[in-house]
């Protein structure tokens, strides 16, 4: 019998669009022999079910189910497709845990952890890993600038501690455009990470659990025709993104092994995407991506055709494991 799948996406935050995107991908892609999929989409007005016909249906949050006109569909599995909240930051994840309804994202504690910037970097500092040299700020702290310079230096990058696709990112060159960096990260945050500026290769590292198997994808090397890889260059061509990466086997081999171990030794589960600098041969973390975009055009489906896996396949993987 075919398993109905609720295909969940939009969300809170400033990447509701993309999430659109990458959940109508999955729902285009995912195998219709073996699932009934369900466009649920969430915003902080209304949950509902999207028909063919862009026909609305409410979902009732008590189990989430949606009834149609000569039934009620409950869910075998939930294909997660937000990025941001409530998706990516664990309360959907919570949400779902309480309703024994499986899904395809990490549990939601891990989810909270890696959305948070500051915690996930302090989590793992102790176990070896490099990290850019940081400064917190929180809404309503008063803010130095000249304690802020002495710690990071120049220049630094200023980013919202709990948003995505760039959203909220600026990097500084001069101490007098700090404020205007931080005002801008706190409109997607109340809580901001200053860091150092690392000058090197960036890399996209996908891991992902396929066939019962955690597997790191090909490296993906990230070029940038800006002045880092913000949302223009993510989004509107204004990078490249080449798989694999360019870089020595020392590198690949070392990071590589980093992002296994993050992804382990967290318990992450489904998709991931960890995004990495180089300081000569030494992989710097800068974040972990627990719900990466899923178009045709984002990193993780690349790597993943780049080793011969369809979104087909990887799409239908990530519910078989999850139902496993």
């Amino acid at each position: 019998m075919k398993k109905n799948i609720a295909i969940i996406m939009g969300g809170y935050s400033s990447e509701y669009e993309i999430s659109i995107k990458s959940g109508n991908v999955v729902y285009q892609y995912l195998d219709k022999t073996a699932y009934n999929p369900y466009r649920i989409i969430i915003t902080t007005e209304k949950w509902v079910y999207l028909d063919e016909d862009n026909t609305e249906f409410p979902v009732d949050k008590s189990d989430f189910s949606v009834t149609l006109k000569d039934k009620t569909v409950h869910f075998d599995c939930v294909f997660n497709a937000i990025h941001g909240s409530p998706g990516e930051d664990g309360l959907l994840q919570a949400y779902f845990e309480l309703l024994n309804i499986p899904q395809t994202s990490c549990d939601h504690y891990q989810a909270a952890l890696t959305f948070n910037k500051r915690d996930l970097l302090s989590a793992l500092k102790p176990y070896g890993i490099h990290c850019a040299t940081s400064f917190y700020l929180n809404l309503g702290d008063t803010i130095d600038t000249d304690a802020i310079v002495d710690k990071v230096g120049l220049p630094c990058f200023v980013k919202a501690n709990r948003a995505g696709s760039s959203y909220g990112i600026s990097k500084v060159h001069e101490k007098g455009h700090l404020d205007e960096a931080i005002t801008n990260a706190f409109k997607e945050d109340n809580e901001i990470i200053i860091e150092s500026f690392l000058d090197g290769t960036e890399v996209s590292v996908g891991v992902v659990t396929y066939k019962n198997e955690v597997k790191v994808l090909p490296i993906t090397e990230i070029v940038t025709e800006n002045d880092f890889f913000d949302y223009e260059a993510k989004y509107e061509g204004k990078s490249q993104e080449i798989t694999p990466a360019r870089i020595s086997k020392v590198q690949e081999e070392r990071v590589r092994k980093w992002a296994e171990y993050i992804y382990k030794a967290l318990g992450l589960k489904g998709y991931t995407r960890s995004e990495f600098i180089f300081i000569k041969d030494e992989p710097y973390l800068l974040e972990v991506n627990t719900t990466p975009g899923l178009t045709e055009e984002s990193i993780l489906p690349q790597q993943a055709n780049a080793l011969g896996i369809s979104l087909e396949e990887l799409f239908g993987s990530a519910i078989e494991e999850t139902l496993r």
